[in-house]
Order: C-alpha cells, then structure tokens, then sequence
C-alpha cells in the first residue's frame, strides 16, 4: 500500500479504534494499523469463534461495539500487521510494516499513535519459572480463550486488576488459593473518592471483592509474593509482610499470576521526537500531549494508555477527541467533542494508576542471584556490577550488558534496570530516563525486513588497487 492516506492510527484498542472512527467519519482517508486479528485492544479483546456463546462481560459488549462500527466505517484495517519502523519524509509519514510474512510501506499526512500499555512485574527469585504468568497475560487468556492459568493459583500483584483476576479464575471454574496485594485497606479507603464519579466501575469492583469474600478467598494485603518455589513448575510460593519486613504465609499453588502496574508504551512517540516526562500517578515515563493528544510534533498525536495509564473509558474519549483534532488540523469539518468526560475519566484512571505504582519496599525483593533481563539472563548482580563501574544510565548498561538488546527490546527490565541505577546512585527514579528507542520498534525477521533483492544488484564498489 503506497497510496498517501491522510491520517495512519497505530493500534486498534479503546483509544485508536475510536480516534480512526471519528475521523473517517470526518472524511479522512484513514487506515488503522494493528497487530491483533480484529479490533478491540488488550481491555476489548475479541473471542475466537469457539467460545463466541460464553457469557458476555462488559468488555466484551464494548469490544463488540466497536468492532461492528469500524467495519460499517469508511477506515482501512490492517490486521495482524506489525509497524517496526515509521520515519519522516518530508510532509508526511513513511511506515514500514510487516503484513502477510512480507514488508510493505505505508504513507500518511498525519500519525495517531495508540500504542498501549504493557505490564511490569517486579523481578523475585522464582519469577521466570513455568507457571508464572502476568496478570495482563491472564486476562488475555480470560477474554479470548476462556483459559485458566492452573488448577490452583495464587493471584498476586498491585491496583485492581489483581481482584478482577482471581474473580475471573473464580467464575471460568479455577480455585484461587490466596491473593496477595502490597496495597492495604488504607490505600484503597484514600482512592475512593476518586472512584465516585465512575459508579459502575466501582460497583463492578465491589462484586469481584464481595466474591472473594464470600468464597473465603485468603486476601494478603500489605504483602508481596517473596519467592517462587519449584524448578520445572510452580509448586508454591513464599509472601512476606512489607511493612514489617517478615515472613508470611506459605502456600501450594501450580500457578500464579503476578503483576505490579502497567507501562505505557512510549517507544515510537519517543523515537519520533516526542517530549517525555516522568509521572508515577500515569505509570512512569509517558510523552507529553495535550487532552485532544497534539504533540509539538508536527503531524503526530497521541491518545489512550501509551500517553499515561488511565483505562478504557478515557483511552476511548480521547481516542475521540485525537481522531477529531487530527482531521481538523488537515482541514476536514470534525467536530470538537467535550473534554469534561475524558476529565471524569481520568480522574478515575489515575487513581486506579496510583494503587497500582509498585510498593517501595518490593525492589528489595529482587536478590542479588535473581534474573532482571530474562533475555541475556542478567542477574541483578551483574547489573549492581555495571552500575559500580560507571555504567549511571540506562543506555550505558544496555551498552556495557545488552540489557534491552533481546528480542523484547527491554520491555521486562528497563523499569527495573532504571529502579536499580536510582537506588546505588542516591538519583530518584525521575532522574533516570528510559533508554533511546531505535528501530526495529517491534521484533521481525531480518530476512523479511530485507525483502527481495540479488545480491549482484547491490552496488558494491570494487576494491581499490594496491
């Protein structure tokens, strides 16, 4: 696809899905980019078609809301398609994309970036062994398989999204032997009258709570998961209490499902020139954007979680209020949607963010022996080692020791990497920057990025004669 379109949206979630609804109704040509099989993002999954008669949970009303109205707009979708590189030409967009196990190109006047979020877990010894598995991970596994992640599992982990786990694990069959969260009844009690302008959230929140209760569920709070236990499988696992430093309980689980807040996503808005600045209450490092998701980037807008952690409802109005300005800004009649609601949204959002910011003390539960960078199979000694010999920034230990050169591009241990440098050399976490994003923005083969060519046609000059 080589033809200019006016407006290219990466991603298809909450946020993207909406932003390429609003403005091909304005008259944009727009095609929407997404590595998924149908829209709908992580929150907003869509089944497969085995289990298309389970029962229908409000993401999946939502999802199927939206679905349905891209395919009745005049959007372009690419699924499964990956955007591994995206540049500037000029006066507009060039995007290299890996479609149909070939490289392809696609040209934009306008980029909307949705790229989402991805989950931290809090490195621990054990955490690598089979069994474990992120709580994102296992909402993915809830909304498009109806899979359970074990027969028995513990569900630890930060904010919400642990309770709504082990309830789904509940309702698709599973027995939950504990949940442990280093959020105490005090932080929820300071969150919520954040939540008030959100009822059916927390009323939804309530249930999954009131089940627990009710099934005599073990609820840990103040505490964290110390150590798994098993080689080739998850046996158990070993918590501690945060705030005095002992041990827990114990407990025989052959799953757990771990999970310390989520991320956004800033590697493309960042390597395409986006200010980045760092804010715990949105999840970390997020790029600087405005509500309606303008840039000081000409041509480039953000929206949803990959410009700060505030859920789906407000990824989803600003999705509306990017797509809009976008087409406004190319001289397309949008409309100008109200910004109140999005405030209302994220104002829950950020207080759901804030419970779910890792606890101060769980860095210690990283050991010295424990893998950070699952990739190069670095220890946290051998990080500790780098930074005691001069590496001080992210860059230079991913110089120094590949951390962040594996195939998740340092998705898994930058987070960490970042909370270690801080803490040998007396910085705060806002003083260690992520490290530069480069290209390829998303693994692919190096055979299909390169495409089709004969090596004779490469203009290789001759050697110089002696």
């Amino acid at each position: 696809m080589s033809d200019l379109n006016d407006i290219a949206v990466v991603g298809a979630g909450p946020a993207g899905g909406n932003a390429a609804l609003v403005a091909a109704q304005s008259g944009a040509r727009v095609v929407m980019l997404d590595e998924q099989p149908a829209p709908g993002g992580q929150v907003w999954r869509g089944k497969t078609a085995s289990i298309l008669l389970a029962p229908v949970t409000p993401e999946t009303t939502a999802g199927n809301g939206l679905r349905s109205a891209l395919s009745e707009s005049a959007a372009t979708h690419l699924a499964d398609t990956r955007v591994w590189d995206i540049l500037r030409n000029g006066d507009h967009w060039s995007l290299q994309i890996l479609r149909n196990g070939a490289t392809e190109q696609i040209t934009c006047r306008s980029l909307i970036l949705a790229t989402g979020a991805r989950e931290y877990v809090q490195p621990i010894p054990g955490w690598t062994t089979p069994g474990v598995i992120g709580l994102a991970g296992a909402t993915s596994l809830f909304k498009q398989t109806l899979s359970l992640p074990g027969k028995r599992t513990v569900v630890s982990g930060t904010g919400p999204l642990v309770f709504f786990v082990a309830s789904e694990i509940r309702r698709l069959g599973g027995e939950v032997a504990a949940v442990i969260t280093p959020n105490t009844r005090a932080d929820w009690a300071r969150a919520t009258p954040s939540m008030i302008g959100q009822p059916k959230l927390l009323a939804r929140g309530a249930l999954w709570m009131a089940d627990l209760i009710l099934a005599r569920v073990p609820i840990l709070w103040g505490h964290a998961v110390s150590e798994v236990e098993g080689r080739d499988h998850v046996t158990g696992i070993k918590t501690i209490n945060l705030k005095r430093g002992v041990a827990g309980l114990s407990f025989a689980t052959d799953s757990l499902c771990l999970g310390n807040g989520l991320i956004a996503q800033i590697e493309a808005a960042q390597m395409l020139g986006a200010a980045i600045r760092y804010d715990p209450s949105l999840g970390g490092w997020v790029p600087v954007a405005d509500p309606d998701g303008a840039t000081k980037v000409d041509g480039l807008y953000l929206c949803g979680d990959g410009c700060g952690i505030r859920g789906a409802a407000a990824a989803a109005l600003q999705g509306t209020l990017a797509g809009a300005r976008a087409a406004r800004d190319l001289g397309f009649s949008a409309p100008s949607p109200p910004v109140r609601p999005w405030q209302r949204a994220e104002r829950f959002g950020r207080a759901m963010t804030a419970l779910s910011i890792p606890h101060a003390d769980a860095h210690a539960l990283t050991t010295q022996d424990t893998i950070v960078c699952r990739c190069e199979s670095l220890s946290r000694r051998d990080i500790s080692t780098e930074i005691t010999t001069g590496a001080t920034s992210t860059n230079a230990v991913k110089s120094g020791k590949r951390a962040g050169m594996g195939p998740c591009g340092g998705k898994y241990c930058q987070t960490a990497i970042a909370a270690l440098i801080a803490e040998q050399t007396d910085k705060s976490t806002s003083d260690v920057p992520p490290p530069t994003p480069r290209p390829p923005l998303r693994p692919v083969p190096l055979g299909q990025a390169a495409g089709d060519f004969d090596y004779d046609d490469l203009p290789i000059p001759k050697p110089a004669p002696l």
